[in-house]
C-alpha cells in the first residue's frame, strides 16, 4: 500500500485511547514481508494495529508502550530498522528517527538492536503485560506470525508475568472511526467512484472481465491507490457465485455485470458494489429484480443505528428479501410459514450476512456480540441471487452510522438503475 499522508494527531489520539491496566506494557510487531517461490517475496503489508497507533509502513517495525514505566522516555517507544547504504542501495530509503516522529507523534524512536536491553529494563519493572494476535472470527491463522514468535518468546523467558490479550481493547477502538479516518474511507469511496464511472463509460458487449478489472486498476493507481481485495468482476451466471475471481470471461449482450469493487488508499479500504447491464439497458425481468434489492438497500442503510449487532440487521435483511421473493414469484407465502428458524427459506436467493465493519481492514475486526455505536463505518450489501434464470443481484455501499441517522460515503455513487442506464449509454 502506497503510504498517503495522514495527520500524527490521529495516532496519537489512538494511543491516548489506549487503556492498560495499572502497571502494564504493551508490544505490538509489524507483520512479516511472506515469501513467494525460489527467492521471491510478497510487498510487505503493515499489522493494522501497530499502523492504526503509530502510522508506519515500515517492516520489521516495534512499538512499546508502559505508560506507568519509572523511566519517563521508556513510556512509548517506536523502534525501527537503522538505515543504512546496503539498505539504501538494495530495498531504498528507510526512515530516520526525526521522519518516524513526524508521522507518529512518538517523540523516543530506537533502532531495532536496543529493543531487548529496554524490553527487559521495562518488563522487570511491570506485572501486566499485553500482547497482539489477529483475534478476527473468520481468519484462517495457518501462518505464524511476528507476534506469535513473540508471544511464545515472552512466556518462555517471563513466565511469572499475567499476560493479556491486546485483540479486544484494539478492536473496540477500532470499531470507533475518528473523523480523520472517516475522512481517509471517504477518499477510498470517492476514487472507487472514479474507478466505477470509468467502467460504465467502457462496458460493451463484447469486452472482457479482465479488461474491466483492468480499467479499475488504471484509475487506482494513478492516484496511488489499490484494490482494497481481490475484485470480483462477474457476468451472466457468475453472478451468483459469491467470491467469484476468475475474472477472464467475455461480458455478453444482454447479460448484467457484478461488479464488487473498492479501493484502498494510505491503509483505509472501500467497499462497492454495483449490478450493471452489459448492453447499457436492464431488461423487465432484471429490473424489476434490481429495483427489489434497491429497496432492500435502503431501509437496510435506514436500520443502520445504535444498539443494533451485525446479527440483527442480517435478520431484518433476511425478512425484507423473503417478502422481496415472494413478490418476485421466487417464493410463496406458504414456504415461508413451513420454514424453521435456523432454516429461512430466503436462503436460497441470499446466503450471506448484510453489513461488516469496514476501515484499516475489508472485514474490520469486531466481535459479533458488539453493539453497533456512532462512529461504526458499515457495508450495506443485500442481493438476490437467481441461478435458475442465469443472473442475480447485489449492491453495497460504505455507510457511517452517527447519532442522527447515517452518512453514505458512496452516496454520489450512481445506484438506481435510471442513473446507472443514462450513464452508461453516454458512451455511445
Amino acid at each position: 500500500m502506497k503510504a498517503i499522508a495522514l495527520p500524527a494527531a490521529l495516532f496519537t489520539l489512538n494511543r491516548e485511547r489506549l487503556k492498560l491496566l495499572p502497571r502494564s506494557l504493551a508490544v505490538l510487531n509489524a507483520n512479516d514481508i511472506m515469501p513467494t517461490n525460489a527467492d521471491g517475496s510478497m510487498g510487505h503489508l503493515q499489522n493494522a494495529d501497530l499502523f492504526y497507533l503509530t502510522g508506519i509502513h515500515q517492516e520489521e517495525t516495534i512499538l512499546l508502550l508502559a505508560p506507568d514505566a519509572f523511566d519517563p522516555n521508556h513510556r512509548e517507544i517506536l523502534f525501527l530498522r537503522e538505515p543504512s547504504e546496503h539498505l539504501k542501495i538494495w530495498e531504498g530509503h528507510k526512515l530516520t528517527k526525526e521522519q518516524a516522529t513526524n508521522i507518529s507523534g512518538i517523540k523516543n524512536v530506537k533502532w531495532l538492536a536496543e529493543f531487548p536491553g529496554i524490553f527487559r529494563q521495562v518488563i522487570c519493572e511491570i506485572e501486566n503485560v499485553f500482547l497482539n494476535s489477529n483475534e478476527h472470527q473468520r481468519a484462517d491463522a495457518t501462518v505464524e506470525t511476528r507476534d506469535t514468535r513473540f508471544i511464545r518468546d515472552c512466556q518462555k523467558n517471563f513466565p511469572l508475568h499475567r499476560y493479556h490479550r491486546l485483540a479486544p481493547l484494539m478492536h473496540e477502538l477500532r470499531c470507533v472511526k475518528s473523523p480523520f479516518e472517516i475522512k481517509a474511507i471517504q477518499a477510498a469511496c470517492a476514487l472507487t467512484g472514479k474507478g466505477f464511472q470509468r467502467v460504465c463509460k467502457f462496458l460493451k458487449p463484447g469486452v472482457n472481465e479482465a479488461e474491466v478489472e483492468a480499467e479499475f486498476a488504471h484509475e487506482f493507481i494513478r492516484a496511488k491507490g489499490q484494490f482494497a481485495y481481490p475484485p470480483i468482476i462477474a457476468g451472466g451466471a457468475n453472478n451468483n457465485i459469491l467470491h467469484y475471481n476468475q475474472n477472464d470471461q467475455p461480458c455478453k449482450k444482454g447479460d448484467l455485470l457484478l461488479l464488487d469493487v473498492g479501493a484502498g488508499l494510505g491503509n483505509y479500504m472501500s467497499d462497492m458494489t454495483r449490478t450493471i447491464p452489459v448492453s447499457g439497458t436492464f431488461s423487465r425481468r432484471q429490473k424489476q429484480v434490481y429495483n427489489a434489492v434497491l429497496r432492500i438497500f435502503r431501509a437496510q442503510v435506514a436500520a443502520c443505528v445504535p444498539g443494533k449487532t451485525t446479527k440483527d440487521l442480517r435478520l431484518e435483511c433476511e425478512e425484507r428479501t423473503a417478502k422481496e421473493c415472494v413478490d418476485l414469484g421466487l417464493l410463496k407465502m406458504s414456504e415461508l410459514k413451513k420454514q424453521k428458524p435456523d432454516a429461512p427459506a430466503v436462503k436460497k436467493f441470499f446466503m450471506h450476512g448484510v453489513s461488516h465493519p469496514i476501515g484499516l481492514d475489508v472485514h474490520d475486526v469486531t466481535y459479533n456480540h458488539f453493539k453497533i455505536q456512532p462512529g461504526w463505518v458499515l457495508t450495506v450489501e443485500p442481493a438476490i441471487y437467481i441461478p435458475s434464470e442465469n443472473f442475480g443481484v447485489r449492491l453495497e455501499n460504505t455507510v457511517v452510522v452517527t447519532e442522527n441517522g447515517q452518512l453514505d460515503l458512496m452516496a454520489n455513487i450512481p445506484i438506481e438503475a435510471d442513473e446507472i442506464e443514462t450513464l452508461m449509454n453516454r458512451r455511445k
